[in-house]
């Protein structure tokens, strides 16, 4: 019976079994190490805490060289520690010498990420610099790929919105159907921008409000025009304080302007998961 544990001793005998037929389920990284060697050592125990980390997206092979050298052998493995990625029954990837916990993520993240997880990270970078045209070239070249993909579709009306072109943000928008996960981020960013068009400039709205810190229309409006220039945290300080001085005021906007704000911010993100604590909070 194949191996079906997270991490599991291998040799040349269950290599076949237990490695190539598992890895056609999931990777398998197969670690070469042995004890005696402490940066070997050091790889197994950061690949082992790696691997319950990445709840059972892959699986971690360990080939103690210093019991059985025969699987390093037939594997060309030339020193310690050495990696071997297998996948479909394929050897798809390999790292020799000791490596870093972010160079083993990164090898991680490849095997086990899709598509869109992926293209996600690497538009985080792109996106943070503000550098929208090589954002949106990335998403353009990921949909002449997968041109059905509504991930990428979702991200592409995105960006669209962000960098100001809400007309073919909303045309992308509507070829992808209602209810499909993710569409809310891009919905509310368009609905937001569009809003957000006809209240002037921050600054403006910042000055009257400095002469009237009390005015909730005015709040609401910095609320609206700082959320759709990625200033998350000034925006929900507004939201968040429309919904302290006034459930009532334009039907509990507050709460549903902070509900809008995270529904932009990435998930999981730390900002949203602290001011939704505190949005409840003030309601209960």
């Amino acid at each position: 019976m194949a191996e079906t544990r997270a991490v599991f001793d291998v040799t040349a005998k269950n290599f076949q079994a237990d490695v190539v037929e598992r890895s056609r389920q999931l990777p398998v990284v197969v670690l070469f190490w042995a004890d005696q060697l402490p940066p070997a050592k050091d790889a197994r125990r950061v690949l082992e805490t790696l691997a319950a980390q990445y709840q059972g997206k892959f699986a971690l092979a360990l080939s103690d060289v210093s019991r059985d050298q025969s699987l390093a052998q037939s594997l060309r493995v030339q020193g310690l520690p050495s990696i071997r990625v297998i996948h479909d029954g394929q050897l798809v990837d390999q790292m020799e010498g000791p490596q870093g916990e972010r160079a083993l993520r990164a090898m991680l993240d490849r095997l086990t990420m899709t598509s869109g997880e992926l293209l996600r990270e690497q538009l985080d970078g792109v996106l943070e610099a503000g550098d929208f045209p090589a954002a949106l070239a990335m998403l353009k070249q990921a949909l002449a790929d997968e041109p059905n993909n509504p991930a990428f579709k979702l991200e592409y009306a995105d960006v669209l919105a962000r960098s100001g072109d809400l007309d073919q943000a909303r045309n992308v928008l509507a070829t992808v159907p209602e209810g499909t996960e993710g569409r809310d981020r891009p919905l509310t960013r368009l609905q937001m921008m569009e809003e957000a068009a006809g209240m002037g400039e921050i600054t403006d709205i910042e000055a009257a409000l400095a002469g009237n810190p009390d005015d909730l229309e005015l709040r609401y409006q910095a609320a609206v025009v700082d959320a759709v220039s990625d200033r998350y945290e000034a925006s929900l300080d507004h939201a968040m304080h429309i919904l302290q001085k006034d459930r009532k005021f334009r039907d509990d906007i507050g709460r549903t302007t902070l509900v809008r704000i995270f529904a932009l911010l990435p998930k999981g993100s730390d900002l949203a998961k602290s001011y939704r604590r505190r949005m409840f909070a003030l309601m209960h």
